[in-house]
């Protein structure tokens, strides 16, 4: 593993909801009674077995999805597979009644060392299950590169895909990491990139919009 991952890793995926949704039936701030989020299936290369957690905030304004082992890296000492890492959750969200939500914008943070010539690749999409509606976004990072790397995702109000009200659909996220040797000599150096870090302050942000649902 490089140099400043050996600590350990702690990036965390935290929802809030700041940003009021157009129309009558807008809300600014969170139902008021407990979400409870369960998580249904973890699966991928970036997040295996008890690598990958979910928490929801005492204030109920948030919930965290912890990652412990999220690295891809080409170049000495990696696999032939270690170039890209995925992982996908599949969280049941449990929304009290009367509210529905939908993902407004995302910040994606982690840190990368890229050799001169590599290239690396975060991707990232989102949608509730049964649904054709996907949110999704793609950022690219060219070497030399090496430092902590963020990305910004928004979603105009009028695109926002909200979960169905008076339904429980399975909301699914899906990242990757990917990484490129491009004209770096990987028999010589590493590159890699993490959605991971050993400061525990950089965190992904997933930021939510609330509404009320029709009365019926």
């Amino acid at each position: 593993m490089p140099v400043g991952l050996a600590a350990g890793a702690a990036l965390a995926a935290l929802f809030t909801s700041p940003m009021t949704v157009t129309g009558a039936s807008a809300i600014v701030n969170p139902p008021p009674d407990k979400i409870v989020i369960d998580v249904a299936t973890v699966n991928g290369s970036g997040c295996p077995i008890n690598t990958a957690a979910v928490a929801v905030s005492p204030d109920n304004t948030a919930f965290t999805v912890t990652y412990s082992s999220y690295l891809a890296q080409v170049g000495i000492g990696s696999k032939p597979t270690d170039f890209r890492k995925n992982c996908q959750l599949n969280l049941e969200v449990h929304v009290p009644q009367g509210f529905t939500y939908a993902i407004a914008s995302a910040d994606y943070r982690g840190y990368a060392h890229l050799e001169p010539g590599a290239t690396g690749l975060e991707k990232a999409s989102y949608y509730f299950q049964g649904s054709p509606d996907t949110a999704a976004s793609a950022h690219n990072f060219k070497g030399a590169y090496n430092d902590n790397w963020q990305v910004t995702d928004s979603v105009d109000v009028a695109s926002l895909v909200w979960a169905p009200c008076g339904e429980e659909r399975n909301f699914n996220i899906n990242t990757e990491l990917r990484v490129d040797a491009g004209t770096s000599d990987p028999t010589k150096t590493t590159s890699w990139m993490a959605m991971d870090s050993t400061d525990g302050s950089i965190k992904t942000t997933y930021h939510l919009a609330w509404k009320e649902c029709p009365k019926r």
